[in-house]
């Protein structure tokens, strides 16, 4: 947590929800798991809550090209995989090759500082299915 982060109950159980959920998920998917579990809570508490949790690093926003944006309480370095036919989310870790970053640096004259990684293909789920 960084040292500028102030945690309401509120944000608290608007992060605590992220962290335990499996899914990345979207803030309707929060709204209504908050209320599954028991808890009163606003839309815009729930989104001012994601706002400034991202905003202090304590979560990260996730748009994977679609108007639905989730959200990950993972911070550390790492990518993910979705899948076409049912939407799945899945993290993975794998350190990049350093020539590659540095072909991207040469290639872009861009200073690199982070890289966002999705791959998208079919779950094993969603293969096993025949999809």
């Amino acid at each position: 947590m960084t040292a500028k982060a102030h945690l309401t109950p509120q944000r608290r159980l608007v992060q605590d929800f992220v962290i335990q959920a499996t899914n990345h998920p979207t803030a309707t998917e929060v709204i209504e798991g908050l209320r599954e579990q028991g808890h009163k809570v606003a839309y815009a508490t729930v989104y001012n809550s994601l706002r400034y949790l991202t905003s202090v690093g304590l979560l990260n926003e996730l748009n994977f090209g679609n108007a639905v944006t989730r959200y990950d309480a993972r911070t550390d370095m790492h990518y993910h995989s979705v899948c076409r036919a049912c939407g799945r989310i899945d993290d993975w870790t794998l350190p990049l090759p350093q020539e590659y970053l540095k072909y991207v640096e040469e290639e872009t004259r861009y200073k690199v500082e982070d890289v966002d990684l999705v791959v998208k293909g079919v779950c094993p789920a969603c293969a096993g299915a025949g999809n």
